[in-house]
């Protein structure tokens, strides 16, 4: 039903009144021959929809990938094995073997109105679950909404948080901001929370511990795994790749009650990839049909930023600022 929409703007490539507009268009990407592709001229964003739901590419028109390929895997179809693939994926927390790591190996539906480009999975068949995410890109700025729908095809209640995991290409640093600084003397009252794994090693030198922010670096050399998360009330994240800036908006409900202590906003490196996620509060579906929805905004800007605090303060954070009126969620 869904593909059936998209029979004109297959056949004629792409759909686009003018430059303004927003093209989508069917294309083969690294073997798999039924993608999507998506641009305002500047930007392009390209989804799979052999294996999904999947965004497996976001950067500048012919500009690098930000977002991780894993060779071995692009292109591949079928089996029960779970695969990573690289890009960006969508997941339901708490994380949990075999129920988080359902198989995405096989098609999924897909619809595009003119501004919304929708990419369905079937049920997952071991845990009853549907995801589901929509895409619109700003035809006039480097700007994509990314909405993540989780529905409950089972006929009892579920809980759940919906989990949005992108996996970031090699040699890029993540930024995450602290709260606000307060003295001692002014307020009494945490701020900062932030949760540790069992394999974290905050000695590790991919890590920068600053006053405003916490950055991981990702290394190709270093292969032993690391992972952190906060509850992130600035709203924002950012990875920066040779000069690429991408920035990832998203709320926080204050008395939402987040999965890993609490946590809005997790980040986890190896020696391939880094990844940058952001979740949703825990929330009980109903049986038959309720859904829970959660909201990323991406951004994309020529920018480059060292680990210097100041240098993020002049560089990133003013880009950062930009982003406040298209990011109300």
């Amino acid at each position: 039903m869904y593909k059936l929409l998209l029979t004109v703007s297959v056949l004629a490539g792409c759909i686009a009144a003018d430059a303004a507009d927003v093209q989508m268009s069917k294309v083969e990407y690294r073997g798999w021959p039924n993608c999507v592709r998506l641009t305002n001229g500047e930007v392009e964003l390209v989804a799979t929809t052999d294996v999904g739901p999947r965004i497996i590419r976001f950067g500048f028109v012919g500009g690098q990938n930000l977002f991780k390929e894993y060779p071995d895997q692009i292109g591949k179809t079928g089996g029960d094995e779970w695969r990573i693939y690289g890009g960006h994926r969508f997941w339901h927390a708490p994380e949990a073997k075999p129920r988080t790591y359902s198989a995405d190996n096989g098609p999924i539906e897909y619809a595009w109105d003119g501004k919304t480009l929708k990419l369905i999975q079937p049920t997952e068949t071991d845990n009853r679950i549907q995801k589901m995410i929509e895409i619109t890109m700003d035809p006039s700025a480097n700007h994509t909404r990314v909405v993540h729908r989780l529905v409950n095809r089972n006929p009892w209640p579920v809980e759940l948080a919906p989990w949005s995991l992108t996996v970031m290409a090699q040699g890029g640093r993540a930024i995450f901001p602290q709260e606000p600084y307060r003295p001692h003397t002014e307020y009494l009252l945490p701020a900062r929370a932030m949760v540790l794994w069992h394999y974290t090693n905050m000695q590790d030198p991919r890590w920068t511990w600053g006053e405003k922010y916490v950055q991981l670096q990702q290394d190709p050399n270093a292969a032993a795994p690391q992972k952190i998360g906060f509850r992130n009330a600035q709203g924002w994240l950012a990875y920066v790749l040779n000069g690429d800036l991408f920035v990832k908006r998203y709320g926080l409900v204050p008395d939402g009650n987040y999965p890993d202590f609490g946590c809005n906003t997790e980040s986890f490196t190896n020696e391939d990839m880094l990844e940058v996620e952001t979740l949703g509060p825990l929330t009980t579906l109903a049986a038959d049909g309720e859904e829970v929805a959660h909201t990323e905004d991406w951004f994309l800007f020529k920018a480059d930023a060292s680990k210097k605090e100041s240098d993020i303060d002049a560089k990133v954070l003013p880009l950062v600022r930009e982003t406040d009126a298209m990011t109300a969620h």
